[in-house]
């Protein structure tokens, strides 16, 4: 959850950073290239417009001033309504056409936005996508290891209880043995009774023959070699399980560095997007500036008009 809403912040950051340069970028191309005198309708609310333009009478020799014209009488102007339909219709066409650049505007930075947003929400869904696959190999793992923590645990129990149960069959076995066996009955052959070899006569019990003895060493060998096997088999089994332990750390940390370099590619996923929006945002400028906005009308085109008064 912290590194999701450490993504979005990011996300929104970036979001907000490219807001205000655009907004900059704007603000900065409208104060260079889009300055009230280079605007198509600037002469008609010039406030110097009067004193730029030129009189129609300079003097009373004005060689402009013929008979027909008629230029001394003062408040004349023949083509006033003729100049006044053609100031009306190139103010309508004026505008129409600045309707249509604020238009052809507004759609090429709605189109920016879409792009911006439609790869903001790719990259989101790359990113929600390679958390979710996180998320969904951790849990495995996290499994794989509780069941294999599960199963060693209960073989480790059942054999606790295999040797708890093996101990007491020992004990039971070694106490009948000492009981029954030849060490404590003191049954040696010369000590038979008449009644039979199972009957011993106490009085003439001599102690154990050699068979005997020998018989107890060879139990007690067997018995020290059965202990030794079992103290090999328990060390087996501790080495085994520390194999295992450390196959398990292992694979922890190759886990933890695939998801180290999976968010390295996708930082660098990001990165890349981000470098080809500037590379596209700036060829879009260039082209701006140098096919859009190139064609600017000059002083020249403007002082053609209302120079005389027909």
């Amino acid at each position: 959850m912290k590194q999701n809403d450490k993504i979005i912040c990011m996300l929104e950051e970036r979001q907000k950073q490219d807001i205000k340069n655009l907004n900059k970028a704007i603000t900065e191309f409208q104060q260079n290239f889009q300055k009230p005198e280079t605007r198509r309708e600037f002469d008609l609310s010039d406030p110097q417009s009067l004193k730029k333009d030129t009189p129609a009478r300079l003097s009373d020799n004005d060689p402009r001033c013929t008979v027909s014209g008629l230029q001394k009488f003062l408040g004349e102007d023949l083509n006033r309504d003729q100049r006044v339909k053609f100031q009306k219709e190139q103010s309508r066409e004026w505008s129409l056409q600045q309707q249509r650049d604020w238009k052809n505007a507004l759609a090429d930075q709605k189109f920016a936005e879409d792009l911006h947003d439609k790869n903001r929400i790719d990259l989101d869904q790359k990113a929600m996508e390679l958390q979710r696959k996180e998320v969904e190999t951790r849990q495995a793992v996290c499994a794989a290891t509780k069941d294999f923590n599960r199963a060693q645990a209960t073989e480790f129990a059942e054999r606790k209880m295999l040797e708890k149960r093996q101990e007491e069959e020992d004990n039971a076995a070694e106490i009948s043995n000492l009981l029954r066996g030849n060490l404590l009955s003191e049954n040696p052959e010369q000590a038979a009774s008449s009644f039979g070899r199972h009957r011993v006569i106490t009085d003439r019990w001599k102690g154990m023959n050699q068979d005997q003895l020998m018989a107890i060493r060879y139990t007690q060998q067997q018995q020290v070699l059965e202990k030794l096997r079992l103290q090999e088999e328990e060390r087996q089994r501790n080495a085994e399980w520390d194999r295992q332990r450390i196959q398990a750390a292992r694979a922890q940390l190759l886990f933890e560095r695939h998801r180290q370099r999976l968010n390295r590619e996708l930082r660098r996923t990001l990165d890349n997007t981000n470098a080809q929006l500037s590379q596209e945002q700036k060829s879009k400028k260039i082209y701006l500036q140098e096919e859009v906005y190139s064609n600017f009308p000059t002083g020249q085109y403007f002082t053609q008009f209302n120079t005389t008064s027909r």
